[in-house]
């Protein structure tokens, strides 16, 4: 049979072999013993195209936190598509009204300019700071993942530490200017910044910092003292909120830590799955983007097909009226907490030296001995370790990718807890 007519897993992974760089979609690749396609998704469960079920930990790398298919935003998107599924060149109402609701909704917000992708969002970041402050460099962080740009990807996977205010480099292809660009320091350490900054300062235009940094939790201190450095040296903080954003509470994690950035990139959970992202920030920041500002020296210029696109605006509305309900981050995180505990039990039954970790909806099992609080606590840790739970995990029915982050969703309950707490049992006795 024509492989182009057999939609089975073995086939299209052939077919995808052929026409996909790895047969991937961007840097995960799975082993050939745990390679599935998946056909469908519905709640906090992916089915593949055998029909077999999984639980899903992976939810869109975050962006469905309410899990897949939910009715109210799939009412919206269809009722959306029916009207137009793409505008451009000028304003659609879906955009507008998500606009002013984010305005409303974020703590840092002013004003809001459109992207397409959390990478996309980062870069415009870094370039209305630049172009703000009159200032080449940037400070990032050990272990940070900032978006796939040329200037994010600087020791975002490093594997050894110390280079700081120097990363390493995470690919080939990049330009040169973008290595000497971009400082780095050690997550968490204040006094580093410091240092970089009384150093570098009067050449930095902003520290940009993930309140979550992949599993790491920031210190409360730490964001605080981001913005007290900022103040003083001239400097905008960006939260990199892509993935806290309306994740770690309504509004992100400027909300739950109390601390307001000049800037934030959203990404994930605003386009509630679809090509939609923001900046949010101040507005003299933002209005350096004013199209009417065309041909002043400081215009920044940000453009893009899919900006405000209005079915991802439509379904983001639709998502920020169920997140809104009262009691749904209690209820998410309270679960979050508790099956994190009974992962944590099952893990101490079988002798293995790991760590059932979250911050909030987020959350992860961590080969090592402590909450992690540096990129080199996580160096530290046995990662083969801990990929290949994952991978045991995934051949009997979890969906988690190995070695990475996961989320819960309010999809999941108590049927997928007592599934994965099973799959999890059984999979530990594999590898113990």
């Amino acid at each position: 049979m024509d492989a182009r007519l057999d939609w089975s897993n073995e086939a299209l992974f052939a077919l995808a072999e052929d026409v996909l760089p790895g047969a991937g979609l961007g840097g995960y690749a799975l082993p050939e013993d745990l390679r599935f396609v998946f056909a469908e998704g519905r709640g906090a469960r992916l089915r593949d195209v055998e029909g077999r079920d999984y639980i899903d930990y992976v939810g869109g790398a975050g962006a469905l936190i309410l899990g897949h298919s939910h009715p109210a935003v799939v009412a919206a998107v269809r009722d959306q598509a029916a009207r137009g599924l793409h505008m451009f060149g000028t304003l659609n109402a879906p955009a507008i009204r998500l606009a002013a609701r984010l305005v409303e909704d974020i703590p840092c917000a002013e004003k809001i300019v459109y992207a397409t992708t959390g990478s996309e969002a980062t870069a415009y970041a870094l370039r209305l700071a630049r172009a703000f402050t009159g200032r080449d460099l940037v400070l990032k962080f050990e272990g940070a993942y900032h978006g796939n740009h040329d200037y994010a990807l600087t020791s975002t996977f490093p594997t050894a530490l110390g280079n700081d205010p120097h990363g390493q480099d995470d690919t080939a292809g990049r330009p040169a200017g973008t290595r000497t660009t971009m400082l780095v320091a050690p997550y968490n350490d204040a006094e580093a910044v410091a240092r970089i900054v009384r150093d570098r300062g009067r050449e930095l235009a902003a520290i940009i910092v993930e309140p979550v940094q992949r599993i790491i939790p920031a210190r409360p201190a730490f964001l605080q003292a981001l913005r007290r450095i900022c103040d003083e040296n001239g400097l905008l903080l960006i939260f990199d909120e892509v993935v806290t954003g309306f994740r770690l509470a309504y509004g992100g994690a400027q909300v739950h830590y109390g601390v307001t950035p000049d800037l934030a990139s959203f990404g994930k959970v605003v386009g509630a799955g679809g090509p939609l992202s923001c900046v949010a920030g101040r507005a003299e920041v933002l209005d350096l983007c004013d199209p009417r500002r065309k041909g002043e020296p400081d215009y920044v210029y940000l453009n893009g097909t899919l900006h405000g696109n209005p079915v991802a605006a439509a379904a983001t509305l639709a998502l920020l009226d169920e997140l809104a309900q009262p009691g749904t981050y209690e209820r998410l995180n309270a679960f979050a907490e508790r099956a994190c505990a009974e992962c944590q039990g099952v893990l101490d039954r079988h002798g293995l030296p790991a760590i059932a970790e979250n911050t909030g909806s987020l959350w992860q099992i961590l080969f090592t001995t402590k909450r992690p609080e540096t990129q080199a606590d996580i160096l530290a840790g046995d990662g083969a370790a801990a990929r290949r739970l994952d991978a045991e995990c995934m051949k009997r029915g979890i969906y988690a990718l190995p070695g990475v982050r996961r989320f819960f969703s309010t999809a999941h309950g108590e049927a997928e807890l007592e599934d994965s707490l099973r799959i999890l049992d059984a999979a530990c006795a594999a590898v113990a």
